[in-house]
């Protein structure tokens, strides 16, 4: 079974469900609110879980409820928490505003999540041992840098989630193996709006990118080859809050299995479409008998 650790963040999702999100300054009545375990290695740790890897956590909660919960959550989902510190103070919490499209306005509080700013003796070994790291950016940027560096040291696979978007160091850029961005944050990195335009240039920095395209699917491009474009299948969202992480998961464990690039795009995004169309983060992500079936 591919192993993959998961370096990130834990979040509890404060969601709000409204016809259409508020301007400044204005305030709308929402239908629904929820609390739902997420955070961007949170839902990257079910995802991979869910569509079938062995999935190990490091990070940190709080010693607040939100911080059991999310623990267990993890756990819940089969995701190896005994890298998952607990530290004094609030866990990390996003307030998250979805419209009646779909469409998601997110700001995150880092909370716990803000302690992490350097690797454990015990985070080293548990990399050494993994087929493949996922990164993200709700971390400092010292651990990020810290476990792409580890990574490189032992031989594993980093796949790096750029969000929230900013300016990467050149240290964690030479130790990340598949950059990962959406449409928006490769042309905030780059300058670039066109996404075979951004692929290219971020290429000069990394060997591999795939860059999400929402509905229109994915692009992948590597040194030397021909970029690949794969379609995602046509879903009506109710929720994309974790389309991006739920693909992430999906595509490491895909390439983790060795299943050739159009195969696993194809099936991260069929794992990215099934989510859209449930409420929540976490909770919206799919198990490999679904993923499977479309």
């Amino acid at each position: 079974m591919t192993h993959i650790a998961v370096l990130g963040s834990t979040n509890m999702d404060l969601v709000a469900y409204v016809p259409r999100a508020p301007k400044l300054g204005e305030t709308v009545t929402g239908r629904e609110f929820r609390t739902v375990p997420g955070g961007k290695g949170a839902n990257q740790a079910v995802a991979a879980a869910r569509a079938g890897a062995e999935v190990s956590m490091i990070g940190a909660v709080g010693s607040d409820d939100f911080g059991a919960r999310l623990r267990a959550a993890l756990e819940g989902a089969g995701v190896d928490t005994d890298l998952l510190r607990t530290v004094e103070g609030p866990s990390g919490t996003a307030h998250i505003v979805v419209d009646d499209e779909g469409d998601n306005a997110i700001v995150v509080i880092p909370g716990a999540n803000g302690t992490v700013t350097s690797l454990l003796p015990g985070d080293d070994a548990l990399i050494a041992t993994a087929d493949a790291l996922l990164l993200q950016l709700e971390l400092p940027l010292s651990a990020v840098v810290a476990g792409a560096e580890a990574a490189r040291r032992h031989g594993v696979r980093t796949l790096l989630t750029p969000a929230p978007a900013q300016p990467l160091p050149p240290g964690l850029l030479a130790a990340t193996d598949l950059l990962l961005p959406n449409e928006h944050e490769a042309a905030s990195l780059t300058g670039v709006a066109d996404p075979h335009a951004a692929a290219a240039e971020l290429l000069r920095h990394v060997p591999e990118v795939v860059i999400t395209l929402g509905a229109a699917g994915s692009l992948y491009a590597a040194r030397g080859a021909a970029p690949v474009t794969v379609p995602a299948p046509q879903v009506r969202a109710v929720d994309t809050t974790a389309a991006g992480d739920t693909f992430a998961g999906a595509l490491a464990v895909a390439l983790g299995e060795g299943r050739p690039v159009p195969d696993a795009l194809a099936w991260a995004s069929s794992a990215a479409a099934l989510s859209v169309q449930r409420p929540g983060a976490s909770s919206s992500m799919p198990y490999r008998p679904e993923i499977d079936a479309v």
